[in-house]
């Protein structure tokens, strides 16, 4: 593992920013960007990234930064050093820890709020899918949505037929931004998802 240190916890960060914010690909180029030490040394936030150095390694500090990338607009390096940032990587930590029982929770919780599955995606003249609105009242993870994507493939689908150009936008970038950061068993989640289905269907 390379040695974390202020210059280095700068770099990440403006690579996870520029993944998570523009047209960089975090995993495409491996994390590499285009930034010198004399850049670092001019940042106003360089403390803030020592400190950081002192506390994470680097894949903790990866993790870190991408926690509260999915949760908050992060404009600068300021906006990591709060009890809220903090709060924000706890509760990643807690939901990626025990991601199969997150994903069981949500379905369980979402299969008890509708009559018919299909209500959970589908999309309805002017207003958002179900599972969106449970993303965004925090009553579902993302984490769940973007497993969910990744067996369904519903996203092209909410793209094309959820109208609003302000909100989903800025939602589906999070979603497809992100996904490639979770590790999980397709085939694994796809049989959870099977299995919970088959027993709201003979409940």
């Amino acid at each position: 593992m390379t040695e974390n240190t202020g210059f280095a916890a700068y770099a990440l960060f403006n690579a996870i920013k520029l993944h998570f914010t523009g047209s960089y690909d975090y995993f495409k180029y491996n994390g590499k960007v285009t930034v010198t030490k004399d850049n670092f040394s001019h940042n106003k936030g360089k403390y803030q990234f020592y400190k950081l150095s002192r506390k994470y390694n680097l894949d903790e500090l990866r993790s870190f930064y991408t926690a509260n990338f999915i949760k908050e607009d992060v404009q600068w390096v300021g906006q990591l050093m709060t009890p809220e940032a903090e709060n924000n990587y706890k509760n990643w930590q807690k939901r990626t820890q025990a991601l199969t029982q997150t994903f069981k929770d949500d379905i369980i919780k979402c299969i008890q709020q509708v009559d018919d599955l299909d209500d959970l995606l589908k999309v309805k003249r002017n207003d958002f899918p179900y599972l969106l609105h449970g993303l965004m009242r925090n009553d579902i993870c993302i984490e769940t949505i973007c497993i969910l994507n990744g067996i369904l493939n519903f996203l092209p689908m909410w793209n094309k037929k959820i109208e609003d150009d302000i909100i989903w936008p800025s939602w589906r970038n999070k979603i497809e931004k992100y996904t490639p950061f979770i590790n999980y068993d397709k085939s694994k989640f796809k049989s959870v998802l099977k299995e919970l289905i088959n027993e709201y269907a003979e409940a």
